[in-house]
């Protein structure tokens, strides 16, 4: 278990309708007195969460597209670059559900590409939102996401029908075969479930039960030693 350093695996998140900017500011301080090396945010907090972990080596990211995909292409680009112009450096974006299961792979395709061109020097994850996609979808789908160039592949918003799960993560893992990156997210909520998803080859969690998985995480190697 201590083969991890958990903290710096998590991307330390609030994307509820409903967060308030103290509830924000809170988890910009957990990063910095947790080792959360990551955070992510509503888009209209940028501002705030950037200027709070300014010096910190604490990166913000925001969800782009979020949480249907279906923006259009410019619309996307718009957010991302705004985004990355007022100092943040890691993007989720959402890929387009509705264009990949329409089988318009040219689309979907160009939709990741142009968001990561126009954002060059950040992180990019692409969400798939598996819940909604078959077996082939999801291969597809992280195809696609290799050759538009995005650095990361990740299971789900956490506002879809159902999250992460162990199988998923088995199933990006092998498809991107080490060519991109896997973050698992969605309903991760305790070390068990984050475990699970570490065991099963992702490379990041995302989540917004960070605290509790710590504190769990650190008494689980506690009672090892």
């Amino acid at each position: 278990m201590s083969r991890w350093k958990l903290p710096t695996l998590i991307d330390h998140t609030i994307l509820r309708p409903d967060a308030t900017k103290v509830e924000v500011l809170r988890l910009c301080e957990e990063a910095k007195t947790n080792g959360f090396t990551v955070i992510f945010v509503p888009p209209c907090y940028i501002d705030e969460a950037v200027a709070a972990v300014a010096d910190t080596g604490i990166r913000v990211g925001i969800p782009i597209g979020f949480p249907l995909g279906g923006h259009s292409t410019k619309t996307k680009v718009a957010e991302a670059v705004e985004a990355v112009q007022r100092g943040v450096t890691v993007l989720d974006m959402v890929l387009n559900i509705s264009r990949l299961k329409s089988a318009d792979h040219d689309y979907v395709r160009t939709d990741i590409a142009e968001v990561v061109q126009s954002t060059v020097d950040v992180e990019h994850k692409v969400i798939l939102e598996t819940c909604y996609l078959t077996q082939q979808e999801k291969r597809t789908a992280c195809q696609l996401i290799v050759e538009a160039g995005a650095d990361y592949v990740k299971t789900s918003t956490g506002f879809g029908s159902a999250g992460a799960t162990v199988e998923d993560v088995r199933l990006l893992k092998e498809v991107v075969a080490g060519r991109v990156k896997v973050k698992a997210s969605g309903g991760i909520r305790d070390w068990k479930a984050t475990h699970a998803m570490l065991e099963a080859g992702a490379d990041r969690i995302g989540t917004s039960a960070g605290l509790k998985i710590i504190q769990e995480w650190r008494a689980a190697i506690h009672q090892q030693e």
